[in-house]
């Protein structure tokens, strides 16, 4: 049944309109508190932050509630956050309700999957998976972009006014759309972290660490980066938010299907495009048309990222799948953390045109780690064959 996944992708879109929609809005804020950009970044690097680290912690405390009374829960907080922070309160008290919804972050995306799975075959759990990743994909083509648009024409406390109104259509869509779903059999906590012994699953972790970092340590300032390095005017990156959202929805549901067939060969080839568009970048220069279509293909090879992440972690660690996606969404905003910060670095002490190689460096420790990965399955089944044999 595909009805609980597309519900769960709605609430998806809530939760990252609210985490990513500030990346178009940051220069407006910096400006209306009279900070530097990269302090400005820490409205995202520190929500990524406390995801990554109470994020499993958090999924186990709340495995044995209510999967749709956790839903309404998490997208509640969301809710509240958004309308706080498009009253434009003292920063200080900006990056407080910011942090609030990100307790319950990881906890909504792990419950959202495992819903969508449940009613369906072990054959699509991928596809199901996707869908529910798609409302990732959907507001970076639709809410996010909006919001940045709408804040380009008004003031950037509207793009905070959109996240609340997305979240509470998402809380609609959850409680009329949803059964009550207690928890009939809760796995013991040592049995689900007992797959933090397995090394193939580390090195997992670690491919999606480097990954989530390479993309964000640019994209973090997709908006800085296009005023400065390209000379966009807000307008025109709010129109960018639309190009890279687009290409962004086709490679997600391209993902989906590739996944089914092959989760390495996926990751691999699109873990390529943290190589290519930095070069791209970088040697393009300012022309309208090739910046058009670089960006449309940067947003083809990152929208799935956080899918083929969770997936890749999830393929070896199949017997504790909600576990391993709260680890996954974890170090995946730890990446984005990291990325964020030293993203910030390197514009304050270089610029912002230097951004893509630190996407090249990150994006090369992943590939390498990936073979690494393939070199171990390969080695333990070796291993296991002859024990066989012998």
């Amino acid at each position: 049944m595909k009805k609980y996944a597309y519900i769960g992708s709605i609430g998806a879109m809530g939760v990252i309109t609210t985490e990513f929609g500030v990346i178009g809005i940051l220069p407006q804020i910096a400006k209306y508190y009279s900070i530097s950009i990269d302090k400005a970044g820490i409205l995202l690097s520190a929500f990524a932050l406390v995801i990554a680290l109470t994020g499993p912690f958090m999924t186990l405390l709340t495995s044995g509630f209510d999967r749709k009374k956790i839903m309404l829960l998490s997208i509640f907080i969301f809710l509240i956050s958004g309308i706080v922070s498009s009253l434009s309160p003292p920063f200080w008290l900006l990056v407080f309700v910011r942090l609030l919804p990100a307790f319950l972050q990881p906890v909504y995306i792990a419950t959202a999957l495992s819903v969508a799975i449940s009613k369906g075959n072990k054959s699509n759990e991928n596809e199901l998976m996707s869908i529910v990743f798609s409302g990732i994909t959907i507001a970076m083509v639709t809410t996010v972009p909006l919001a940045t648009y709408f804040a380009s024409i008004f003031t950037w406390e509207v793009s905070f006014l959109i996240q609340a109104i997305v979240s509470f259509i998402a809380i609609c869509f959850i409680y009329f759309g949803l059964p009550n779903l207690p928890v009939k059999e809760k796995k013991s906590y040592g049995s689900q972290i007992k797959i933090l012994q397995q090394p193939i699953f580390l090195v997992s972790t670690a491919v999606n660490f480097f990954m989530i970092t390479a993309w964000f340590s640019t994209y973090s300032y997709f908006a800085e980066y296009l005023n400065k390095a390209k000379n966009m005017d807000d307008t025109m990156v709010s129109y960018m938010f639309f190009v890279f959202g687009i290409l962004g929805v086709l490679s997600n549901f391209l993902a989906g299907k590739l996944m089914n067939k092959s989760i390495y060969k996926t990751i691999l080839f699109f873990l390529t495009g943290t190589v290519i568009i930095p070069i791209l970048l970088y040697y393009s220069g300012t022309t309208i048309l090739i910046t058009v279509f670089i960006i449309g293909l940067w947003g083809f090879m990152y929208s799935p990222s956080f899918f083929n992440a969770s997936t890749y972690m999830i393929s070896s660690a199949p017997n504790a799948i909600e576990f391993a996606n709260s680890l996954a969404t974890s170090f995946g905003n730890l990446g984005v953390s990291i990325g964020t910060v030293t993203g910030g670095y390197v514009i304050a002490n270089y610029g912002v045109a230097y951004t893509p190689w630190l996407t090249f460096g990150f994006g090369s420790i992943a590939i390498i780690l990936i073979g690494v990965r393939k070199w171990m399955e390969v080695k333990s089944s070796l291993y296991h064959l002859s024990e066989t044999t012998n």
